[in-house]
């Protein structure tokens, strides 16, 4: 639900109100009581996505972060044994020929 933000014409009173898209506007001021508060635009209208859920990583089965762990683990464990089969043949010593 959004944050609207709200100003009285007839006592100058701002105020912000958390409401539904829905909900309607309201026109009664809390101050002076009369009816002249009327909803302003602005970045209260918008909607601000916050903390988790919003990304579709964050969505991910239970499965998928198994395999997706296994995957990485096997590829770290492929890199370490690839370092061990790349080491240099040892050198001849010169003159045994």
């Amino acid at each position: 639900m959004p944050t609207y933000d709200y100003e009285c014409d007839a006592c100058g009173y701002k105020m912000e109100l958390f409401q539904g898209i829905n909900d309607p506007v309201k026109k009664k001021c809390p101050e002076c009581g009369k009816q002249k508060l009327r909803r302003l635009f602005g970045s209260g209208a918008a909607i601000v996505f916050k903390g988790s859920g919003f990304y579709q990583t964050d969505y991910r089965s239970e499965s998928y972060k198994k395999a997706a762990k296994a995957d990485s683990s096997s590829k770290s464990e492929s890199k370490s044994s690839s370092k061990k089969s790349d080491s240099k043949p040892a050198k001849k010593s010169k003159g045994t020929d």
